[in-house]
C-alpha cells in the first residue's frame, strides 16, 4: 500500500539519487562489482531503474515496518489509481481517465457506522498541525513514540495567523465553514476529500488519508470540525 502518488519525474529524481548514493557505496567494491552491469542502467526507463534499485538492490529498508501497517516495500509499490495518474499530466488528463480514477477512488470510501458527524475541533487541530511521522528511506521515524498527523499544515495555510509557517501547495484553507457552508452535502464532501482526494480532483497530489489508514474515520470526523465548526480557529480570519 502506497501513499504517495509518484509522477514520472519524481521517480527519475528517486533513481538518480539512489544511483549516486549505489554509485557511492559500491566505489571500489570487488565483491560487489561483479553482480550489477552499471552500464545497462543507462538502457533502463526511469521507473525500470528506480523500482530495480529499490527493490532488487534494496535501496531503502524495504522490509521496516510502517506506522499504518504493513511495510516500506508495500508503500513503494503503486497500486493501480497511482499506475494511471503516473502516466498522465493531471492538467491535460482525458475525461475518461478522470472518470476512471474517480471511479477508483469512490470504491475506496468508507463512512462512519454512525454517519458523518463534526468531532472535536481541538482534536483536529492536533492532527492537522501534526507532520511528524511517515519518513522513511534514510531518515526513519520512531514509529513507536508518536501517533501520526495528517501532515495538513504542510501543504495548506489553515489558520491566519499561522501563514508564516504554513504550506502553499494546496488551497488556502482559511475561513473554509464560513465560506462553503455546513450544510450535509458540504460536510460530506469535505469527508471524501480527505479520505479520498481523487473523488473529487483526479490525480491531485494530496495523500489519501482515509484510504490508506493515516487517519481513522475518528479522526477525519475531527479535521471536519476543525475545518467546519464555527468556534474553531479556522472560521476566525
Amino acid at each position: 500500500m502506497a501513499t504517495i502518488t509518484t509522477p514520472r519525474a519524481c521517480l527519475a529524481a528517486l533513481a538518480a539519487g539512489l544511483l549516486v548514493t549505489a554509485g557511492q557505496a559500491w566505489a571500489g567494491s570487488d565483491e560487489d562489482a561483479g553482480k550489477v552491469d552499471r552500464s545497462q542502467y543507462t538502457e533502463m526507463s526511469p521507473k525500470e531503474l528506480a523500482e530495480h534499485l529499490i527493490f532488487e538492490r534494496e535501496g531503502f529498508a524495504i522490509h521496516d515496518k510502517t506506522q499504518e501497517g504493513g511495510t516500506v516495500a508495500d508503500r513503494l509499490r503503486q497500486d493501480k489509481l497511482q499506475e494511471t495518474c503516473s502516466g498522465v499530466d493531471a492538467g491535460d488528463m482525458d475525461k475518461a481517465t478522470a472518470k476512471q480514477v474517480k471511479r477508483m477512488a469512490r470504491n475506496s470510501l468508507e463512512y462512519p457506522d454512525g454517519g458523518i458527524e463534526l468531532g472535536d475541533w481541538q482534536e483536529g487541530q492536533k492532527v492537522a498541525e501534526n507532520a511528524f511521522g511517515y519518513r522513511i528511506g534514510h531518515k526513519v521515524d520512531d514509529h513507536s513514540q508518536r501517533e501520526p498527523g495528517g501532515l495538513c499544515i504542510n501543504c495548506h495555510t489553515l489558520e491566519a495567523d499561522k501563514a508564516h509557517r504554513s504550506g502553499t501547495v494546496g488551497p488556502n484553507l482559511v475561513d473554509y465553514g464560513d465560506q462553503r457552508g455546513r450544510t450535509e452535502a458540504m460536510i460530506k464532501y469535505t469527508y471524501e476529500v480527505v479520505y479520498n482526494v481523487h473523488t473529487a480532483f483526479p490525480c491531485a497530489q494530496m495523500p489519501r488519508l482515509g484510504a490508506n489508514g493515516i487517519l481513522t474515520k475518528e479522526q477525519i470526523s475531527d479535521v471536519l470540525a476543525y475545518l467546519l465548526d464555527p468556534e474553531s480557529p479556522v472560521n476566525k480570519e
